[in-house]
């Protein structure tokens, strides 16, 4: 698990808006109400709400700085 700063990287954010998967899901309306996470797949939502809160990302860092 990692504590600390998040490295950025912008082949994965684009990668992640622009996925196949992503596109194919929400163009037929199968997304699930935020916060099922945990009903879809319970151990990548256990593993990400500890991931989220050991770790910050260094945008939102700068944004909360300079807000």
């Amino acid at each position: 698990m990692k504590f600390g700063m998040r490295k950025p990287s912008l082949k994965k954010r684009i990668s992640a808006r622009t996925s196949l998967k992503r596109q194919i899901v929400h163009r037929a309306g199968l997304k699930m109400p935020r916060g099922y996470g945990w009903l879809r797949n319970p151990k990548k939502y256990a593993y990400n709400k500890v991931y989220n809160r050991t770790t910050f990302d260094l945008f939102s860092f700068l944004k909360k700085l300079f807000k």
